[in-house]
């Protein structure tokens, strides 16, 4: 998808009255850079990610020298995002990023502000120099870092060194994972024997969501994109252990077989959720005769969102006998249930993530009605919306938008439901039938508080 800025002279905003008391600092658009704007925007709504940024750049308040601060990521983007969720005081109702631009070339990314670029692909750009960042930081205790060193963590598993002794504790902002990070669960089960391979998992900052085709009357929802990411696929020749053996045991005088190969089905789910959710759908398609389209239908969303259907967890096992010892979800013959599964038969879900009011209970914005849900079924991982980036245009020039919350000002009381249109340097007021109303392209959650989490083996 490719970004264009937006036209026209840079336009300030009127700060002074009432009516512009809720607003936020727009960006000023260095050429192309709305794609940057926007996203900006996005992550600024998210107070998660603030606060840990907040966490993991006090490493460096507590250093001796605070000269090399300006070439670090995290201390420059946490600066704009605090200025635009109105954390800092700024005189500016326009702001310049071009200070991100500048530290992202100082980390050998080449990125103009005067081509086209794309919201997704910078917020890639952003995760990954964070993690690079922090996996820059030393791995053994900093030594005026004091605190640390005075307040050991009690976790059970510790650094060795070559002398088989155990290094002082890691001080958490060196080594904790950004909110965005999560985890994929890949099942791997063999039609054939039906044995079960070792799940695998696979890190993610976001779900990059393909938009399934459309039936004729059938609204399009997030939930049908998520189960469509999720949905089981048949994998073709691949060599499955267990049938190998169970082939060579029927073989006498130990004469040597080939690896059998056989049909696995394959299935994805979320092992591990993260505290914030980037949605990315995919309006990326290609026409017979090769070349890029843009998908422009709507795909319905809600301002909440429930993902325990999608959440891996540990299959049940045959025996009652477990050892510590065993991997969870690798007995032979336990398979994850699909999500249409997991739902009581005959039963209708209280819930569905992007389908209309009537089809489930109507809330008032900025609520989640929880009572409506018995004790033992109320969401665990119950997520709230905070922003929506949206791009206008086709696969060859447009524009990013961003729909957001408005944070409250300090000493002020939030504004319940309150949503803002961003468009670079443009601010003003949006409703939320609006924002569910737009295409969107990525989607921003955050999670809340839901039903009280019981611990389990899958956690």
């Amino acid at each position: 998808m490719l970004g264009l800025g937006a036209d026209g002279p840079v336009r300030r905003l009127l700060r002074a009255g009432e009516g512009a008391r809720w607003l936020v600092p727009g960006l000023l658009n260095l050429g192309n850079t709305c794609f940057m704007n926007s996203l900006l925007q996005g992550l600024s709504s998210c107070p998660s990610f603030i606060r840990w940024l907040e966490e993991f750049t006090a490493q460096y308040r507590t250093e001796q020298s605070k000269s090399q601060e300006h070439q670090h990521l995290s201390v420059t983007l946490l600066q704009l995002l605090r200025a635009l969720s109105c954390q800092e005081v700024t005189e500016d109702d326009v702001l310049d990023a071009s200070c991100l631009l500048e530290v992202l070339r100082m980390n050998r990314w080449q990125i103009s502000s005067f081509e086209e670029q794309d919201a997704h692909e910078l917020f890639h750009v952003l995760t990954s120099s964070l993690e690079d960042e922090r996996d820059r930081q030393p791995r053994v205790t900093h030594l005026f870092d004091v605190q640390a060193l005075e307040q050991p963590e009690t976790t059970p598993k510790q650094i060795s060194c070559r002398t088989r002794g155990s290094l002082p504790p890691v001080s958490n902002h060196w080594k904790s994972q950004h909110p965005f990070h999560g985890r994929l669960t890949s099942n791997m089960v063999c039609k054939h024997c039906e044995h079960q391979s070792p799940v695998r998992f696979d890190t993610f900052d976001s779900l990059s969501l393909s938009i399934p085709a459309a039936v004729w009357g059938r609204p399009m929802t997030l939930d049908h994109c998520l189960h469509h990411f999720i949905s089981s696929e048949s994998v073709k020749d691949v060599v499955c252990d267990n049938c190998t053996k169970i082939q060579a045991e029927g073989i006498l005088n130990g004469q040597s077989i080939e690896n059998q190969r056989t049909t696995f089905v394959k299935q994805l789910k979320l092992g591990k959720l993260p505290q914030c959710l980037c949605i990315h759908l995919q309006r990326l398609s290609w026409s017979n005769q090769g070349t890029p389209l843009k998908r422009h239908e709507h795909v319905q969303f809600n301002e909440f969102l429930v993902m325990d259907i999608y959440k891996y967890r540990v299959p049940v096992q045959k025996s009652s006998h477990k050892t510590p010892e065993e991997t969870p979800g690798t007995k032979d013959g336990t398979a994850v249930k699909s999500p249409e599964a997991e739902q009581t038969p005959g039963t209708k879900p209280l819930f569905m993530n992007g389908a209309s009011s009537s089809s489930s209970f109507l809330m008032s914005p900025g609520t989640f009605p929880l009572a409506a849900f018995p004790e033992c079924s109320a969401p665990l991982y119950l997520y709230r919306l905070m922003a929506v980036v949206v791009h206008h245009g086709d696969m060859h020039s447009g524009h990013f938008v961003t729909y957001r919350r408005s944070p409250s000002p300090r000493g002020a009381l939030a504004v319940p439901g309150q949503w803002l249109w961003v468009s670079d340097d443009s601010v003003r007021r949006a409703s939320l039938q609006e924002v569910l109303a737009a295409s969107a392209y990525l989607l921003f959650y955050e999670r809340v508080h839901g039903r009280a989490p019981q611990r389990g083996p899958e956690e």
